[in-house]
This record gives C-alpha cells, structure tokens and sequence, in this order.
C-alpha cells in the first residue's frame, strides 16, 4: 500500500458572503476508501489576524492534524459524504445483506426529504443531539402536497401539521444507522444520535396517537358477506393466516400445498417490487383451513390464470396491457375501491386497512387464551414483544370478564347486596 504523501495545505485571503475579508484554510481530505476530496475552513477574519504570519501561526496544528490517521474534528467530512457513501455501499447493494426494497425506499425518500436538505453540510463531529432532537421536535409535511396537481392553493401559505411521532422516530433511527455506517467505514468514532450510553442520546417517542382498530367479530362476519369471491378470498387470507399485504400480493398458486393445508411464505411484492421477505421468521410456512382452502379452489376455478407459477391473485385489468396477468393486483387499490366503501355502507366507523385484519387475528387469539409462543408462531414474528406489545389488544368482554373476577375477590358482600337489589 503506497504511504499518503505528506501536505501543508494552502492559507490564501478571501472574502466570506458579507464580502468581509477573512483568511482561509485548505487542503486534501482523504477518506477511509481512498477517495480525496478538497476541504476549506475560515481561520478568522483580516481584522483578527492582521498579518498573513498571524494567520499561519493560528494554522499550524492545523497543518499537523491534516497529516493524522486519527478521526478527529478537524477531518471536515459532512453529512452529505456519509450520505453518499451509504448509497453506494448500501443502498445499491448486492447479496444477502442487501436490505429490502421497501427499507431501501422508505431510507432514500427520508434522506431526500428530511436528513439531506437540513443536516447535509453540517460536519460530523459538529453533529449535537439536543440540536437534533429539537429539530425532529418541529418537524412539520405540507398536507396539501396529494393536490398540487388537481387543486390551486396558496403556495406561500401551506397547510401543515406536525410529522407523526412513529415517523420521526423512524428518521431518528436512519440517522444513527448513517452513523453506525460512518463509524464502520472510519469516518468518525461517535454516534450523538444513540449516545455512548442510554439517554445520552437523541429522544424521541414513537408512541402512537391513536389506538389501532380491531375489528369485532360481527363486524368481520358483515364485511365478508357483501364481498365477491376475490375480495372475499383476500379477506379470509389476511384474516386466519395473518399475512401481511405484500406476502398477500405474492402468492402464487405453486406457494399453496392444498393437500398439507400449508402455505409456502417465500416472498413480498411491494409496489409491484418482488422482494424477500420482512424477517427470517416470515418466511416459516403457514397453516392453512379447510373452509380457506375450499374458496381458494373455488377462485382457483375462476380466475383465467392457473398456472403454478401464475399469481393467485393477478391483475386482470385491461389498463395494464402486456403485463395483464403477469403482475400481482394493487391490494391498496382493492382496498379503496372493493373493501373500505363496503365498511361505509355497513355504517362501521372503523379505519381498516390490510393491517387490520392481521391484528383482529393476533387479538382474537389472544382473546382465544392460546399460548403466546403459538401466537409468535403463527404471525411469525421475530420476538414475542413485538407479538404482545404491538399487535395483541385485550378486547372489552374479556377485559370485563377479568375486572369481574377481581370485584368478586375484593368486594363479595356489596356484590351479593347488589344481585339481590336488582
């Protein structure tokens, strides 16, 4: 490996956008992979140091510090070096440690829109997480943004609302994984955003601001029976298997083994992407029912595609040409415009969504008192946290049912006075 080559750097007079006079340093920066890139720094302004001797005086550790192997603060790499480093050995990726499709977008629309325009010039040793965690605490999107294209409004005068604490959170956590990245790859030998211990770092909550729907089993009962065949079938899918829209959106008919009742989990198809799926976990097969295997033949006899490498549930639209048939159907738009206007009609104020159905599902088993291993099992979670703390909810009679049992502990007297007033 050829020895770096030592340098001085350049001390010159410029003048700063106040058209101030002032002296500036600069010099190459060489990165971890080898790439050189130039680095400028203001030592002071002319009315500070007088003389280009001054000036030289206040750059001389300065001139020692470029020549250092060490990480330091003098290194001047930014956020947007980072940034794009991440890109290239990340994001553009090959193997099995490439991330999915929709991580690897869900990253690049948060760097695009939030990390990139506010921290992009700002150097990594000059990155402070109360600074950071004030900025995520003013976040705000542009609510009007889904009309510029068929509404007018007022440019200069947005409608805004504050970000959605589970989506600054996540943009917290982009921001340390560039971190971790830039610290891998020696970039820099901290990460303000996690802390070097707990609650050092950025906080921020991702508490919810409301609680999820859950369907009542009534409910469920009503929808499915207003549906077709093919959204009736979607339905109980996502229902009594618990999979997830995308696993929905790829499965094809040679993923059903009809004889075993068992489901072949091995893919996700997001915005028509095919991926892999979320965890390691997801891809565990999953149990199919009698009655769901029956309507899968029923739509199986149905549907013009019938091929085992044939989507089971394909587009048949005539707007998608060539590729009719050979893509999976939008679920988001069977949702809309199939699903959620029956829910209306129904007169059930509920907000539901694919999502929905797979925590009905973990709820109704909760409920069902199975054993938590088995709920882990069936919605194939990676952890038996994520399986209770998110997903399952305790449902009213059952919550009744629990808080009657301990009234009769503590208070059996009065519940007898009250039986026999009533």
């Amino acid at each position: 490996m050829r020895k770096a080559r030592k340098q001085n750097g350049c001390l010159y007079l410029d003048v700063n956008g106040s058209k101030v006079p002032v002296w500036r340093f600069s010099w190459w920066h060489v990165l971890p992979d080898g790439k050189r890139v130039r680095r400028r720094r203001q030592v002071g302004t002319l009315d500070q140091y007088k003389t280009e001797a001054a000036a030289e005086r206040a750059v001389r550790s300065w001139r020692l510090a470029i020549n250092s192997n060490q990480v330091h603060a003098f290194s001047g790499i930014t956020v947007k070096d980072v940034i794009e480093h991440f890109r290239l050995k990340e994001l553009a990726g090959k193997g099995e440690n490439r991330r999915a499709w929709s991580t690897r977008h869900r990253y690049k629309t948060y760097l695009d829109r939030w990390i990139e325009p506010r921290w992009g010039r700002e150097e990594l040793e000059s990155i402070k997480a109360p600074v950071v965690e004030e900025w995520l605490e003013d976040l705000r999107f542009d609510t009007t943004w889904r009309l510029k294209k068929v509404v007018r409004f007022d440019r200069h005068k947005p409608e805004t609302q504050p970000l959605a604490p589970a989506s600054k959170s996540r943009i917290r956590g982009l921001m340390s994984v560039l971190f971790n990245h830039a610290i891998r790859w020696g970039f820099t030998d901290r990460n303000p955003i996690s802390g070097p211990n707990k609650g050092a770092g950025v906080r921020q909550s991702s508490k919810r601001q409301s609680i999820p729907d859950i369907l009542e089993v009534e409910e469920f009962v009503m929808i499915v029976n207003r549906l077709r065949l093919r959204e009736r079938v979607l339905v109980f899918l996502a229902m009594v298997t618990g999979l997830r829209q995308g696993e929905l959106a790829g499965l094809q008919w040679m993923d059903i083994d009809f004889e075993n009742l068992l489901i072949d989990v091995n893919k996700s198809v997001v915005c028509q992407v095919v991926g892999k799926c979320k965890t390691e976990a997801s891809k565990k097969p999953v149990p199919l029912d009698a009655y769901t295997a029956q309507d899968l033949l029923e739509w199986y006899r149905e549907t013009p595609y019938r091929e085992p490498g044939d989507w089971i549930f394909a587009s048949d639209s005539r707007l998608v040409g060539k590729r009719r048939g050979k893509q999976p159907i939008w679920l988001q738009t069977i949702m809309r415009y199939h699903i959620q206007p029956v829910v209306k009609a129904l007169g059930i104020h509920k907000r539901v969504s694919w999502h929905t159905f797979r925590r009905t599902y973990s709820t109704l088993l909760k409920a069902n008192g199975e054993d938590v291993k088995v709920v882990q099992e069936l919605l194939r979670h990676a952890s038996v946290r994520i399986t209770m703390d998110v997903y399952a909810q305790a449902m009213t009679p059952a919550k009744r049912a629990a808080q009657q049992k301990v009234v009769e502990m503590v208070r059996p007297g009065r519940l007898l006075e009250a039986e026999n007033m009533a």
